[in-house]
């Protein structure tokens, strides 16, 4: 391959940048694959990172010395954030969403990659202090929206299950009380899944009582790893009172009326 032209050079670099967030690459590494100097591939990150800022589509982010870098954030403005989530709380208000017992259909959105990808990247930017070593859901609805918001941390994916499977491993189990139904349950993971002192961020679609979020602390808890934080997607108004507490959601459910087919449902302002 000859030697590329440096907007060749830039296209490639945000190219790489982005398909790996938060990934640090060494400024060697990519001297070497662009056979560069450090001088110029220097000037070609600045390109980079003044563009992406400049959109607001995101963070480049160098570190100097030894163990330092490059690297990109993904994120968008604050603006953009809110854009996005006020049309989505739309689309969640559409009609034909409902289920019986006053539920949201919402697997097509969380089965949407670009919705899945934009989501993660705003639950990435509210939780990106806690600086997580791993995102946990419980299965099954919860995993598209957990796996993109693991991916913009590039963190693993750690999943709860409702049952044991052999393809698992050995597992710790633990039983927990279902807000709704008052059931006991049980949910596994597996033991190599998490190690003591781990900080874990909880992700999940939608909470109604908190039963099962409460049984994913329990289950983080009996491994001794820690708990830095609890997101949902939507969280229903009733109950009001929550098996859980400190946790963050980005939609309310406030009430859906099945007869009149109207769902009320509204946008949590970040504090």
């Amino acid at each position: 391959m000859g030697r590329a032209k440096r907007m060749e050079r830039v296209v490639a670099l945000t190219k790489l940048l982005v398909d790996h967030p938060q990934q640090l690459f060494s400024f060697s590494y990519f001297c070497k694959k662009f056979e560069v100097a450090k001088s110029t591939l220097s000037e070609d990150v600045l390109a980079v990172k003044s563009g992406l800022e400049l959109f607001g589509l995101g963070r480049v982010e160098t570190l100097a010395g030894a163990a330092g870098g490059v690297r990109f954030i993904p994120g968008h403005s604050a603006k953009d954030d809110e854009d996005f989530l006020r049309d989505l709380a739309l689309k969640l208000s559409s009609a034909d969403r409902i289920l019986p017992g006053g539920m949201l259909y919402t697997t097509d959105l969380l089965c949407n990659p670009e919705v899945a990808v934009r989501l993660g990247e705003v639950f990435m930017s509210r939780f990106k202090h806690l600086e997580p070593d791993c995102v946990m859901t419980v299965e099954t609805r919860g995993i598209p929206l957990a796996l993109f918001v693991a991916r913009a941390f590039n963190v693993p994916l750690v999943i709860a299950r409702h049952d044991n499977y052999i393809t698992e491993g050995s597992t710790v189990n633990i039983n927990y009380v279902s807000s709704s139904t008052k059931v006991i349950r049980t949910m596994a993971m597996p033991k190599r899944a998490l190690h003591p002192g781990n900080k874990v961020l909880i992700v999940d679609d939608v909470m109604k009582g908190g039963g099962t979020a409460r049984g994913m602390v329990d289950l983080v808890e009996e491994v001794g790893a820690v708990v830095v934080g609890k997101a949902f997607l939507v969280e229903t108004a009733v109950p009001e009172h929550k098996m859980v507490d400190d946790y963050t959601a980005f939609f309310r459910l406030k009430d859906v009326d099945e007869e009149a087919r109207k769902i009320l449902i509204e946008v949590i302002e970040n504090k």
